[in-house]
Protein backbone atom coordinates (compact mmCIF):
# COMPACT_ATOMS: atom_id res chain seq x y z
CA UNK A 1 0.00 0.00 0.00
CA UNK A 2 1.46 3.35 -0.93
CA UNK A 3 2.16 6.14 1.42
CA UNK A 4 -0.39 8.72 -0.88
CA UNK A 5 -2.90 5.58 -0.82
CA UNK A 6 -2.42 5.50 3.21
CA UNK A 7 -3.07 9.25 3.77
CA UNK A 8 -5.80 9.08 0.98
CA UNK A 9 -7.58 6.46 3.59
CA UNK A 10 -6.84 8.64 6.71
CA UNK A 11 -9.30 11.27 5.07
CA UNK A 12 -11.76 8.93 4.11
CA UNK A 13 -11.97 7.51 6.92
CA UNK A 14 -13.10 10.73 8.57
CA UNK A 15 -15.94 11.27 6.11
CA UNK A 16 -17.02 7.67 6.47
CA UNK A 17 -16.19 6.52 10.29
CA UNK A 18 -16.26 10.01 11.78
CA UNK A 19 -19.98 10.05 13.01
CA UNK A 20 -20.30 6.35 13.71
CA UNK A 21 -18.06 2.56 13.06
CA UNK A 22 -18.64 1.17 9.54
CA UNK A 23 -19.28 -2.70 9.89
CA UNK A 24 -17.55 -4.90 7.79
CA UNK A 25 -17.94 -8.43 7.12
CA UNK A 26 -16.12 -11.28 4.89
CA UNK A 27 -13.18 -8.78 4.42
CA UNK A 28 -11.28 -12.29 4.69
CA UNK A 29 -12.76 -12.72 1.42
CA UNK A 30 -10.18 -10.48 -0.61
CA UNK A 31 -7.08 -12.03 -1.29
CA UNK A 32 -3.91 -10.66 0.21
CA UNK A 33 -2.11 -10.97 -3.18
CA UNK A 34 -2.60 -11.41 -6.66
CA UNK A 35 -5.26 -9.82 -9.59
CA UNK A 36 -8.52 -9.51 -7.13
CA UNK A 37 -12.26 -7.75 -9.15
CA UNK A 38 -14.31 -6.37 -6.59
CA UNK A 39 -17.76 -5.69 -7.85
CA UNK A 40 -20.67 -3.55 -6.06
CA UNK A 41 -23.69 -1.96 -5.86
CA UNK A 42 -23.42 1.83 -6.53
CA UNK A 43 -26.21 3.86 -4.72
CA UNK A 44 -24.71 6.85 -3.59
CA UNK A 45 -21.41 9.08 -4.82
CA UNK A 46 -19.48 7.77 -1.37
CA UNK A 47 -19.50 4.39 -2.46
CA UNK A 48 -16.23 4.18 -3.61
CA UNK A 49 -14.78 5.83 -0.40
CA UNK A 50 -16.58 3.38 1.41
CA UNK A 51 -15.32 0.45 -0.25
CA UNK A 52 -11.96 1.87 0.14
CA UNK A 53 -12.02 2.12 3.97
CA UNK A 54 -13.50 -1.34 4.29
CA UNK A 55 -10.81 -3.06 2.44
CA UNK A 56 -8.08 -1.33 3.87
CA UNK A 57 -6.75 -4.46 5.78
CA UNK A 58 -6.33 -6.81 3.49
CA UNK A 59 -5.88 -4.14 -0.07
CA UNK A 60 -5.17 -0.88 -1.91
CA UNK A 61 -7.81 -0.71 -4.68
CA UNK A 62 -8.15 0.90 -7.90
CA UNK A 63 -11.30 2.03 -8.83
CA UNK A 64 -13.00 2.58 -12.41
CA UNK A 65 -14.13 6.25 -12.45
CA UNK A 66 -15.73 8.73 -14.52
CA UNK A 67 -13.19 10.96 -16.89
CA UNK A 68 -14.82 13.86 -15.79
CA UNK A 69 -13.63 13.50 -12.67
CA UNK A 70 -9.88 14.05 -13.79
CA UNK A 71 -11.24 17.33 -15.25
CA UNK A 72 -11.83 18.63 -11.99
CA UNK A 73 -8.25 19.78 -10.61
CA UNK A 74 -6.31 19.32 -8.54
CA UNK A 75 -8.84 16.14 -7.91
CA UNK A 76 -7.53 14.35 -11.33
CA UNK A 77 -3.89 14.47 -9.99
CA UNK A 78 -4.56 13.17 -6.57
CA UNK A 79 -6.46 10.10 -8.64
CA UNK A 80 -3.69 9.76 -10.48
CA UNK A 81 -1.31 9.66 -7.29
CA UNK A 82 -3.97 7.00 -6.51
CA UNK A 83 -3.81 5.13 -9.60
CA UNK A 84 -6.93 5.46 -10.23
CA UNK A 85 -8.59 4.66 -13.39
CA UNK A 86 -10.50 6.95 -15.87
CA UNK A 87 -13.27 5.72 -17.71
CA UNK A 88 -15.76 6.92 -19.83
CA UNK A 89 -19.85 5.61 -20.38
CA UNK A 90 -20.02 4.32 -24.18
CA UNK A 91 -15.81 4.52 -24.56
CA UNK A 92 -14.56 1.99 -21.85
CA UNK A 93 -12.11 0.61 -24.17
CA UNK A 94 -9.24 2.39 -22.79
CA UNK A 95 -10.47 2.31 -19.07
CA UNK A 96 -10.73 -1.57 -19.63
CA UNK A 97 -7.21 -2.03 -20.92
CA UNK A 98 -5.85 0.08 -18.02
CA UNK A 99 -7.95 -2.00 -15.84
CA UNK A 100 -6.46 -5.35 -17.68
CA UNK A 101 -2.92 -3.97 -16.94
CA UNK A 102 -3.58 -3.52 -13.27
CA UNK A 103 -5.55 -7.20 -12.53
CA UNK A 104 -2.19 -8.59 -15.14
CA UNK A 105 0.20 -7.19 -12.51
CA UNK A 106 -1.72 -8.13 -9.53
CA UNK A 107 -3.15 -5.01 -8.19
CA UNK A 108 -7.12 -5.33 -6.42
CA UNK A 109 -9.60 -3.60 -9.08
CA UNK A 110 -13.02 -2.25 -8.09
CA UNK A 111 -15.72 -2.03 -10.77
CA UNK A 112 -19.32 -0.62 -10.26
CA UNK A 113 -21.11 -2.97 -12.94
CA UNK A 114 -24.43 -0.90 -12.64
CA UNK A 115 -22.67 1.50 -14.42
CA UNK A 116 -23.80 4.82 -12.63
CA UNK A 117 -26.21 5.50 -9.47
CA UNK A 118 -28.80 3.28 -9.44
CA UNK A 119 -31.13 6.02 -8.09
CA UNK A 120 -33.09 3.75 -6.91
CA UNK A 121 -33.50 1.53 -10.04
CA UNK A 122 -32.91 -1.75 -11.08
CA UNK A 123 -29.98 -1.13 -13.78
CA UNK A 124 -29.07 -3.95 -16.29
CA UNK A 125 -25.30 -4.99 -15.41
CA UNK A 126 -22.92 -4.28 -18.11
CA UNK A 127 -20.60 -6.40 -19.66
CA UNK A 128 -17.16 -4.83 -18.57
CA UNK A 129 -16.63 -6.49 -15.32
CA UNK A 130 -17.20 -9.96 -17.00
CA UNK A 131 -14.41 -8.59 -20.07
CA UNK A 132 -11.77 -8.20 -17.44
CA UNK A 133 -12.44 -11.79 -16.25
CA UNK A 134 -12.11 -13.15 -19.18
CA UNK A 135 -8.89 -11.56 -20.27
CA UNK A 136 -7.63 -11.94 -16.92
CA UNK A 137 -9.15 -14.99 -15.83
CA UNK A 138 -6.97 -15.93 -12.99
CA UNK A 139 -8.70 -12.69 -11.25
CA UNK A 140 -10.69 -13.35 -7.97
CA UNK A 141 -14.23 -12.31 -7.97
CA UNK A 142 -15.64 -10.31 -4.57
CA UNK A 143 -18.79 -9.27 -4.72
CA UNK A 144 -19.58 -6.15 -1.91
CA UNK A 145 -22.81 -5.29 -0.67
CA UNK A 146 -22.76 -2.03 0.54
CA UNK A 147 -25.85 -0.38 2.68
CA UNK A 148 -26.18 2.82 4.75
CA UNK A 149 -23.96 4.90 3.02
CA UNK A 150 -27.09 7.48 2.00
CA UNK A 151 -27.35 8.64 5.05
CA UNK A 152 -23.06 9.89 4.73
CA UNK A 153 -24.14 13.21 3.58
CA UNK A 154 -26.94 13.77 5.70
CA UNK A 155 -26.61 15.56 9.39
CA UNK A 156 -29.90 14.58 10.27
CA UNK A 157 -29.34 11.06 10.59
CA UNK A 158 -26.42 8.87 12.07
CA UNK A 159 -24.93 6.85 9.53
CA UNK A 160 -25.37 3.07 10.13
CA UNK A 161 -22.75 1.68 6.77
CA UNK A 162 -22.40 -1.74 6.83
CA UNK A 163 -20.52 -3.84 3.69
CA UNK A 164 -20.44 -6.86 3.21
CA UNK A 165 -17.84 -9.00 0.76
CA UNK A 166 -19.11 -12.12 -0.59
CA UNK A 167 -16.50 -14.86 -1.61
CA UNK A 168 -17.79 -15.26 -5.03
CA UNK A 169 -15.08 -16.92 -6.59
CA UNK A 170 -12.52 -19.73 -5.08
CA UNK A 171 -11.10 -20.85 -7.82
CA UNK A 172 -10.36 -18.80 -10.95
CA UNK A 173 -12.92 -18.92 -13.54
CA UNK A 174 -12.69 -20.24 -17.28
CA UNK A 175 -11.27 -17.93 -19.93
CA UNK A 176 -14.37 -18.02 -21.12
CA UNK A 177 -17.28 -14.55 -21.75
CA UNK A 178 -20.33 -16.06 -21.29
CA UNK A 179 -19.52 -18.07 -17.68
CA UNK A 180 -17.82 -14.75 -16.58
CA UNK A 181 -21.00 -12.69 -17.56
CA UNK A 182 -22.97 -15.21 -15.77
CA UNK A 183 -20.63 -15.26 -12.84
CA UNK A 184 -21.00 -11.31 -12.26
CA UNK A 185 -24.77 -11.55 -12.95
CA UNK A 186 -25.29 -13.96 -10.33
CA UNK A 187 -22.84 -11.92 -8.03
CA UNK A 188 -24.88 -8.47 -8.51
CA UNK A 189 -28.06 -10.29 -7.62
CA UNK A 190 -26.53 -11.75 -4.52
CA UNK A 191 -25.34 -8.17 -3.56
CA UNK A 192 -28.89 -6.56 -4.26
CA UNK A 193 -30.41 -9.17 -2.19
CA UNK A 194 -28.25 -7.62 0.43
CA UNK A 195 -28.37 -3.91 -0.91
CA UNK A 196 -31.82 -3.64 -2.74
CA UNK A 197 -31.53 -0.21 -4.60
CA UNK A 198 -32.10 3.00 -2.82
CA UNK A 199 -33.91 6.76 -3.97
Amino acid sequence: MTFSYRLALTAARVVVEGRGPMSVAGAEHIPRSGPALIIANHDTPLDALVVGVAARRRRQVRFLAKRSLWERPPLGAVLDRLHQIPIERGREHGGLDAAVEALRAGHCVCVFPEGTLSRGRTLRVRSGAARLITAVPETRLIGCAVTGARALASLRHRPRVRVVFLPCSREPLPANYKISVESVQNSMRAIRAIAPPTP
